[in-house]
């Protein structure tokens, strides 16, 4: 995909991260600034979604770690533990909240 294609997905992606954030009912605040996702847990601890245009990449940034994702056949996959980024962020969610979350993406 182009650079105009991969940003647009990501727009989209980051809206879709929000609204699933909102439909989980978790105690998850969160804010866009510039195209970067920041949820903020009640401890206010984060967790930061960014995109890496230059890598083709989303990157996640969590107490647990940094997770680089590759589009791989229709969904966002970490290059290290293969997890899908909706794995990724119920784990992580889930890490960082204490409750159990479940974010459901597409």
């Amino acid at each position: 995909m182009n650079e105009t294609e991969f940003n647009q997905k990501i727009d989209d992606l980051l809206i879709e991260i929000e609204d699933a954030i909102e439909d989980t009912g978790a105690d998850i605040d969160y804010e866009t600034v510039s195209g970067i996702l920041t949820l903020i847990f009640e401890d206010k601890s984060q967790v930061i979604i960014n995109r890496q245009v230059a890598m083709g990449q989303v990157w996640v940034a969590a107490k647990s770690g940094g997770y680089h994702l590759d589009w791989v056949a229709s969904d966002w996959v970490t290059t290290g533990t293969k997890e899908t980024l909706v794995t990724l962020l119920n784990r992580v969610c889930q890490e960082q909240s204490g409750e159990t979350v479940e974010i459901t993406l597409g």
